[in-house]
């Protein structure tokens, strides 16, 4: 039968209702984001340094955004554990991951197989932080800064170890750097995290080691190791007499620990961007920028893209390293 123009009109009438109705929906449900509690994956243990970050993120959020927001930690597995739970999470801005460069831009270049993919499978939100590495000795070697360590180690080559928190960690790669640079012979020993790294170069088992701000600077206020130089471009303010690889001679020696904010990609925009301006406002907050200065670092912030471009850029500048270090896993 032929519709009469009554009919058509009901017809685009009610067709027209039905679309008005749904449309809004979509919307409606990111403007209304958040309405439950947020979930942070974090691949670390409860109790270390990135653990307290997530939890002080964690309770600014929550006062910002209006609903609680809680850490989950899934240690293990050099964060394959939790890569893999976050980017098959919802992508409706519910279940965050909070990583380190070491996940995101030195495991792509480390590990053949990987269960994610840290620019496919995530949008970054928000980078915390920018933080450095340090150079500490023993308190037994004679050196006072880098040019009499490259001269003590040359001197002994093959003789003398450095530890470090595991294979293709960044503490590990940032000595091998150095060791191609300054063409030094010293063994690395792998250890399972900073804090055995720590209580050997105290003990005197090795010789030295680089590590952040976190670990290290509390032992060298008590001096109890020695610093010779951090790996930041210039001076930073919780080390301001430290002098820089760079001034020391070694032009363009650069290494970072950073962190950031990442959702699953696919996360809407309209959630992302109101992530990225809530972490822009607990980087504001003096006692959390008190807190990373304190760790040897310094807050970072900035736009979704600019950390995107960042994390392109680290994992450009650790592939080679890795590369030449011959640390790459199956």
């Amino acid at each position: 039968m032929t519709p009469t123009p009554l009919t058509r009109r009901r017809l685009m009438r009610d067709t027209l209702a039905i679309a008005a109705a749904g449309l809004p929906l979509v919307g409606r449900a990111q403007a209304d984001w958040p309405a439950r509690p947020i979930r942070i994956l974090i691949g670390t243990p409860p109790g270390d340094s990135s653990d307290a970050s997530a939890r002080q993120i964690a309770q600014r959020l929550a006062a910002i955004l209006g609903q609680p927001v809680f850490v989950d930690n899934k240690p293990g597995a050099h964060g394959f554990i939790v890569g893999d739970l976050a980017k098959s999470a919802p992508k409706d801005g519910y279940t965050l991951m909070l990583s380190s460069g070491g996940q995101m831009a030195i495991n792509p270049s480390l590990y053949k197989k990987m269960p994610y993919d840290p620019v496919k499978d995530f949008v970054p939100v928000a980078q915390i932080n920018n933080g450095f590495l340090y150079l500490a000795v023993n308190n037994s070697l004679p050196v006072k800064d880098l040019k009499e360590f490259i001269a003590y180690v040359k001197a002994r080559p093959g003789k003398l170890s450095y530890g470090s928190g595991g294979n293709g960690t960044t503490q590990h790669l940032t000595m091998e750097l150095l060791k191609t640079r300054a063409d030094l012979q010293i063994a690395h020993i792998p250890y399972r995290g900073s804090p055995l790294v720590l209580q050997d170069l105290l003990g005197g088992q090795i010789a030295c080691a680089f590590d952040a701000g976190a670990s290290i600077l509390p032992q060298a206020r008590q001096g109890k190791v020695r610093l010779l130089g951090i790996t930041s471009p210039t001076r930073v303010a919780s080390t301001p007499d430290l002098p820089t690889f760079q001034e020391q001679g070694m032009a363009g020696f650069e290494a970072r620990v950073w962190s950031g904010l990442f959702a699953p990609a696919g996360t809407p925009p309209q959630v992302v961007q109101r992530l990225n301006a809530a972490m822009d406002q607990v980087l504001r907050d003096e006692e959390f920028v008190e807190f990373i200065r304190k760790s040897g670092g310094e807050p970072a912030g900035g736009s979704s893209e600019a950390f995107g471009r960042f994390l392109s850029s680290e994992i450009a500048r650790w592939a080679p390293v890795v590369r030449e270090s011959g640390a790459q896993v199956d």
